[in-house]
């Protein structure tokens, strides 16, 4: 029998506050950030984004990198530096965005508050509640561009996600699920979901795509496909915001289901067993899009918050062997919120 684990998932913020006093009620056992916590990834932007973090009322919680968060990487921001047109000033540069680690130390400095900053790998953590979270954590996305933590569509990236995982956070969305873009093009890469797929995880979240906000319940097919017919659409802005082809009548039902959303101030849905859609991991994935910044920046998406089982701390997942642990510095590191094993992958 699992352990009911309650998830607050966001994404996309963009410094943007999402709550102007306080998080939603009531409290949940895991927050998750899937990136894009800055717009320019200045250190100012970071703050304020820590201390919205610090406010939600969850004793872990996880956070990854998005493109926008530049600074985040290293070899990124030094390049963006080197291929600057014109003169830097070097102090203005340093005010604004802080030197080559001066992000990460303000990471540092918030594990004080349950917030982990996740580099790419495998992450397992031992909740207060009891149960044991095991977490793949990758903000890669697709793009020619020069932002943060990106790859080039026509080479392609490994997600290396192994046996044991419960929740892979990404950036970006895999091909086909919560993936269509404004122009009507699907922007998710197909390893990403060849990937999750094949490891038939309980939940994938992500964001990148603030237009495809929403969550679906999933059942993949032969890995690299969707078995439409067993999946379900839990809500998407679709089922939320009237279009072309609505009805006054169906307009106005979606703004009442909006309204009342809203004031709850998330998205509730509920995986567990005796639920509605209950999700049976190894046949089941759930997906959501949680990115808070809407098509229009001035727009606020409402976060999610899901339920779903998770393992006992005393049932230990098995990893295979092309897993090591890293140096000893991430070796079953005790931080105050939680015991944490760090697994990467050979390359």
């Amino acid at each position: 029998m699992g352990i009911k684990t309650r998830f607050l998932i966001i994404s996309d913020t963009h410094e943007d506050e999402v709550w102007p006093d306080k998080a939603p009620e009531p409290p949940v056992d895991v927050a998750i950030h899937c990136g894009d916590l800055t717009e320019e990834s200045k250190i100012g932007e970071f703050r304020t984004s820590l201390e919205m973090l610090k406010r939600i009322r969850a004793p872990l919680k996880l956070v990854i990198a998005g493109n926008h968060d530049f600074t985040l990487d290293v070899p990124a921001f030094e390049r963006k530096l080197a291929e600057a047109s014109g003169p830097l000033d070097p102090a203005l540069v340093k005010r604004e965005f802080g030197g080559f680690a001066e992000a990460r130390t303000l990471f540092a400095e918030a594990e004080a508050h349950g917030i982990a900053l996740l580099d790419e790998g495998t992450h397992r953590f031992a909740l207060q509640n009891g149960a044991l979270l095991t977490v793949y954590a990758s903000s890669y996305t697709p793009s020619a561009g020069d932002s943060g933590f990106q790859f080039r569509p026509e080479t392609g990236h490994d997600f290396c996600i192994v046996s044991g995982v419960d929740v892979a956070i990404t950036h970006g969305p895999p091909r086909g699920v919560l993936d269509v873009a404004d122009g009507g093009q699907r922007a998710g890469p197909t390893h990403l979901f060849a990937a999750v797929a094949r490891a038939r995880r309980r939940m994938h979240c992500f964001g990148h795509i603030h237009e495809a906000w929403g969550a679906k319940l999933v059942t993949p097919s032969h890995f690299t496909h969707i078995d439409n017919g067993q999946s379900a659409t839990v809500k998407s802005l679709a089922s939320l915001r009237a279009g072309k082809r609505d009805t006054p009548e169906s307009a106005a039902a979606k703004a009442r289901r909006l309204q009342g959303l809203a004031s709850l101030g998330a998205c509730y849905t509920s995986h567990c067993a005796g639920d509605e859609m209950p999700l049976r991991p190894g046949r089941h994935m759930l997906f959501v899009n949680a990115a808070i910044q809407g098509p229009c920046e001035a727009e606020i998406q409402l976060p999610w918050v899901v339920d779903i089982e998770l393992p006992r701390a005393s049932q230990e997942p098995a990893f295979p062997r092309d897993a090591r642990l890293p140096t000893p510095t991430g070796l079953n590191c005790r931080i105050g919120f939680s015991a944490r094993t760090v697994i990467v992958c050979q390359p």
